[in-house]
């Protein structure tokens, strides 16, 4: 029995939700650990497509239990409208999904101050989603977050609601802006809080419990590796671990617990939103790759920026998390190529790095050193095992392996579930 932490090894957007949903097939339990419902994992499945922001992926698979970990901010109407959504889908989460009682919960007083600092910051700003992800994140570690515990006690929830949304407005009329109002707000909110309080308990316990039984664990990461508020291109990441150890501390599970680590890569590279991207495309090339790989965020809609796989970035990445099998999603984008391209190595000031250098800051100035490999022109679209697919589409994958220092175990080719093969 494996224990399995998936991760994206880019700035996101790799495929995570797809590959959630195929490894699920054989998962007892899914669980995210960190961010909020600025994630967005797209499945499909036959006609359907289903878009999840907070809910775990395997929710899609009905014998599946689904656990939203304490590293996660939750919108708790955010949350309550994914439910339905699944629900009106025909789709039963009866007794298959539990909420952390120590994840933290975003307010409508996080929205706003989340927009008010993109304002401020003018030409600097993040590129957040203003969902509120990181002034949730910053009154967790400013110890004066509410958290889903708060819920089971009404009457404690109201007084610390209103508390906090006093404190904000002080710093709303500041700014000239209008004032929360909080009667209003927290009207609209009992009611959902009296949907969610059924699914809050120790989930810290329970996914210890199913380990100590052998059940297979997924935990489920949002964003990717570069976003990481540690590791990441900062400062323009998210909020939370993205990587690998995020696992441990979003869920209450020990690292002895884990034994693997799945990286998932997507076979050039995109990312949304501001901050440095080293093999950005800004030719016919990147246009190709965003059109044929209907490149546009899940979760916002903003076209993603495209480019060439960066190996020395992914490299990394794999170090940081300690993944010891990959998953290569959407090579079929690369179909009609007659050239690709991958980063091996960066020059800033004359120098040669082969990893990343050691002036973080000036991330954003190196120039991408690139290895051309001949692309196959033809479709993958229907291939469902590698040596089915062209030499050149073979080669390209193991020059992949090669470069990370890591092992292809899934390739991904289309959207849908059967659009994927096991090597």
């Amino acid at each position: 029995m494996a224990n399995t932490v998936l991760v994206g090894l880019q700035w996101g957007d790799e495929g995570k939700g797809k590959i959630i949903d195929v490894l699920t097939e054989n998962t007892k339990v899914v669980v995210r650990f960190q961010g909020g419902n600025n994630a967005g994992h797209t499945v499909e499945i036959g006609e359907d497509k289903y878009v999840l922001h907070l809910l775990p992926s395997g929710m899609l698979r009905q014998e599946t239990f689904n656990i939203i970990g304490n590293g996660l901010v939750v919108d708790l109407k955010a949350l309550k409208e994914e439910i339905e959504m699944l629900l009106a889908g025909g789709i039963s989460l009866e007794g298959r999904l539990l909420v952390s009682n120590r994840a933290h919960i975003i307010s409508a007083c996080h929205r706003s101050m989340d927009g008010m600092s993109e304002i401020i910051l003018g030409d600097n700003k993040i590129g957040t989603t203003k969902r509120g992800i990181g002034p949730a994140y910053a009154d967790k570690i400013n110890r004066c977050g509410l958290r889903m515990a708060d819920l089971i006690d009404i009457e404690n929830f109201k007084r610390k609601f209103i508390d906090q949304a006093k404190a904000y407005n002080e710093i709303f009329v500041r700014a000239g802006l209008d004032a929360l109002d909080y009667d209003k707000e927290l009207a609209e909110l009992l009611p959902v809080v009296e949907f969610l309080k059924p699914m809050i308990c120790d989930t810290t316990q329970f996914i210890n419990d199913e380990i100590a039984k052998g059940e297979n664990i997924l935990f489920e990461g949002a964003q990717g590796t570069w976003l990481d508020v540690d590791f990441g291109t900062y400062p323009f990441v998210t909020s939370s671990n993205t990587t690998s150890g995020g696992a441990c501390t979003g869920t209450g599970v020990s690292p002895r617990h884990i034994n693997h680590v799945m990286g998932i890569v997507k076979a050039y590279t995109t990312r949304v939103g501001e901050g440095p991207f080293m093999t950005e495309l800004f030719d016919e090339d990147g246009a190709e790759l965003a059109r044929v790989g209907h490149e546009f965020g899940a979760t916002t809609g903003r076209p993603r920026r495209c480019g060439w796989l960066d190996a020395v970035a992914t490299r990394s990445a794999v170090d940081i998390n300690g993944a010891d099998q990959l998953t290569l999603t959407k090579l079929d984008v690369l179909d009609g190529f007659k050239t690709i391209k991958i980063c091996t190595a960066y020059e800033l000031d004359g120098k040669i790095h082969k990893t990343m250098p050691l002036e973080l800051n000036r991330i954003g100035e190196v120039t991408p050193i690139y290895e051309e490999l001949p692309g196959w022109e033809s479709s993958t679209e229907e291939v469902r095992a590698f040596d089915q697919l062209p030499i050149n589409a073979q080669k390209y994958v193991r020059r992949i392996e090669e470069l990370l220092n890591s092992t292809v175990k899934i390739i991904s080719v289309g959207p849908k579930r059967a659009q994927t093969f096991t090597l």
